[in-house]
C-alpha cells in the first residue's frame, strides 16, 4: 500500500467530506454516544461546499492522505499551529495513513516556523496522538458537545532534516 500526502485541491472536497462524515459517524461512537442530537451537530457543518472553502483559504494548509488516488485521510492546520481538522477513512485506521498525514502537517508547521502543535483531541484519537509525542494539557469540550482533550507537542525546527520531504504545499 502506498500512501501519498498532498495539498488538498478543491476537487478533493465531495471525497474528503465522505471521509469526514464516515469517520465521525463510525470510529467516534466513544465520543458522540450514538446521540442524534450531538451526531447531528457534529456532522452539520460537513457538506462538500464546506469542505471546498476549508480547502480554498490561504490561512490554513490543507491536506489529504490517498491511498490508489482515493482520499484515504484529512488534515487542516491552522497558521497558529493548531490541527483542526484530522480524520482517517474508517477502513484505512491502524494502517499507517494517520501517521503519514500528521509527519507532513508537522513539516507543514515546522516549514511555517510554528514552534508546538496543538489539537483538541477526541476521545478516540487521544491514543493516536500520545503515542506521536503529544501531551495532554487539559480537559476540554467541542463545540459539538462532546469531551476533548487539548493536546500539545513542541518542534524542532531541524526534527525533519534528511527525512522525507513534505509534499503537502501550502
Amino acid at each position: 500500500m502506498h500512501i501519498d500526502v498532498r495539498p488538498a485541491q478543491s476537487d478533493d472536497a465531495a471525497p474528503a467530506c465522505g471521509v469526514l462524515r464516515r469517520s465521525i459517524s463510525e470510529c467516534c461512537e466513544q465520543d458522540h454516544r450514538n446521540d442524534d442530537a450531538i451526531l447531528a451537530n457534529w456532522l452539520g457543518n460537513k457538506a462538500p461546499d464546506t469542505v471546498k472553502s476549508w480547502f480554498q483559504s490561504t490561512s490554513c494548509a490543507s491536506m489529504v492522505a490517498t491511498v490508489d488516488d482515493q482520499v484515504a485521510g484529512v488534515a487542516v492546520l491552522n497558521r497558529q499551529g493548531k490541527i483542526v481538522l484530522f480524520y482517517v477513512a474508517p477502513e484505512r485506521c491502524m494502517a499507517g495513513v494517520g501517521t503519514a498525514l500528521l509527519r507532513s502537517v508537522e513539516a507543514r508547521a515546522v516549514a511555517w516556523g510554528i514552534r508546538s502543535l496543538q489539537v483538541d483531541s477526541t476521545l478516540t484519537a487521544q491514543a493516536f496522538y500520545l503515542r506521536h509525542g503529544f501531551s495532554v494539557s487539559r480537559k476540554t469540550t467541542t463545540a459539538f458537545g462532546t469531551e476533548a482533550l487539548a493536546l500539545s507537542k513542541p518542534l524542532a525546527a531541524g526534527s525533519y532534516a534528511g527525512k522525507k520531504p513534505c509534499n503537502c504545499g501550502g
